[in-house]
């Protein structure tokens, strides 16, 4: 009895390899935060992910085999563990129901169709400059500058400031959280992790106190 359950236990492994490779990598651009077993929590973008996994740009890293639960933008709370450390963050191999999984999936089809379908209008949103254009910024490392808005669309904004912040961080604009995505003369570009309401926008990238 013992070899036979030896022996399913080695078949189960290949088939849940297969299972794995099934789940193509999308590439996405989702921010968040996670916490590791020391119940610190920090921001993180996710890169790429499938529903049986993601990499992730992390300000801090762990250490293989460790759990981390992360609450994503669309997602909600997923949960894992450290499969892989690289440089700048590491890979998760995620644990969650079949349901979970499902729904992971969808949004991962709706997130690449939308991209898609953004790009071009994304070019073409409106520029315009906030009536208050002092904004306080949040870098991964919790440090925190104020800095001026050049101007800002429903996508991103152009923001002057002496800070030289990563690409591809993920940092805080007053409430909004945003990605730098390339370095402008006297400032930086980002982009928002959704595309958002005027009105809801103009008040939330300004605020630099309250929660």
């Amino acid at each position: 009895m013992g070899a036979g359950l030896a022996t399913a236990s080695e078949g189960s492994r290949p088939l849940q390899a297969a299972d794995r490779r099934r789940h193509q990598r999308v590439a996405v651009n989702i921010l968040g935060r996670f916490m590791l077993e020391d119940r610190r929590e920090y921001p993180c973008q996710v890169i790429d992910m499938s529903p049986g996994g993601m990499a992730m740009i992390t300000p801090v890293s762990g250490r293989v085999g460790e759990r981390v639960i992360a609450y994503l933008d669309h997602l909600s709370r997923v949960e894992g563990k450290i499969s892989r450390v690289f440089d700048g963050g590491f890979a998760v191999e995620l644990n969650n129901t079949s349901r979970k999984r499902d729904k992971i999936a969808n949004i991962l089809t709706w997130l690449a169709n939308r991209d898609e379908l953004n790009l071009p209008e994304d070019r073409r949103h409106d520029r315009f400059v906030p009536k208050n254009p002092i904004t306080k910024m949040v870098l991964p490392d919790g440090s925190e500058h104020m800095c001026r808005i050049i101007d800002v669309s429903l996508s991103g904004a152009a923001i002057a400031t002496d800070v030289e912040p990563e690409m591809g961080d993920s940092i805080a604009l007053g409430k909004m959280r945003a990605r730098v995505v390339r370095r402008i003369e006297g400032g930086i570009a980002v982009e928002f992790a959704a595309i958002q309401n005027r009105e809801l926008l103009e008040h939330h990238i300004t605020s630099t106190t309250g929660r």
